[in-house]
């Protein structure tokens, strides 16, 4: 049985076979060799294979990651449990980094952040407020799943900030 999927043989091949030519191909034929290349042996079940087989043997995950390059969380993020969680894991990982890195700014209220700047108090004392009732607060959540605390400031806090300030 071969050792590597037919298309990760593939692309090795194009890869050789562009290093041993007479004239070396261009750059970005180069670099898309090589990422193909790459991205090939990611997902080449052989790597899979080889994971479990080692931790079957008794390998350790801080040995299984050292040897990919990888912390252990990171390998065992990549390759522990079954097929089927191994998938819902990664798909789960690309949801997450398809949504918007931003914090949207036409929220309610203010952050925790803005509230302690505000303030002139540290976040955990604005979340001890909170959790006292001194302080109105709600979670928001958005249609993408993120979720955000928004501190409402009355008119009594906003003026001892301002007097804080003064």
């Amino acid at each position: 049985m071969p050792y590597l999927s037919p298309a990760t043989r593939a692309a090795l091949s194009r890869v050789a076979e562009g290093d041993n030519a007479k004239t070396i191909p261009d750059a970005v034929s180069r670099l898309r060799d090589i990422r193909s290349l790459l991205a090939e042996l990611e997902k080449d079940p052989a790597t899979l294979a080889a994971v479990r087989e080692a931790i079957e043997d008794g390998t350790s995950w801080d040995d299984v990651a050292s040897a990919a390059g990888l912390k252990p969380s990171a390998a065992k993020w990549r390759w522990l449990g079954t097929d089927e969680e191994i998938v819902e894991r990664h798909e789960a990982g690309r949801k997450r980094s398809a949504r918007p890195s931003s914090v949207p700014t036409d929220l309610p209220g203010l952050s925790v952040a803005e509230a302690a700047k505000q303030l002139g108090v540290t976040a955990q004392a604005i979340y001890l407020r909170v959790s006292r009732g001194s302080l109105r607060a709600e979670t928001v959540k958005l249609a993408d799943g993120r979720t955000y605390k928004r501190v409402h400031l009355d008119t009594a806090d906003q003026a001892s900030a301002e007097d804080a300030e003064g």
